[in-house]
């Protein structure tokens, strides 16, 4: 029976769609500048298969010390909700 039901679900998964006013990452198109929940500003630079390059440029909300860390290029997950920065 579990063996049924698992299948089943893999077969008929649910769909989630991002928080309202945001999108996934994959779904940005390269060279936008996005913002993410928790205060970081990046450029978006590729998509792959797994996740996206993006170069970060600003960082709020990280204590100072940390800021260092967070800066420059990084690799985030294509389901990343981020918020397009308007024209």
């Amino acid at each position: 029976m579990a063996h049924k039901l698992a299948k089943a679900a893999l077969i008929d998964k649910p769909i989630w769609p991002p928080s309202k006013g945001f999108a996934y990452l994959r779904d940005v198109v390269v060279g936008e500048l996005v913002n993410t929940n928790s205060g970081l500003q990046a450029v978006v630079l590729e998509h792959s298969e797994c996740a996206s390059s993006v170069l970060v440029l600003d960082v709020k909300n990280e204590r100072t010390e940390d800021k260092q860390f967070y800066l420059g290029k990084q690799r985030w997950g294509l389901k990343t909700e981020v918020k397009i920065i308007g024209d």
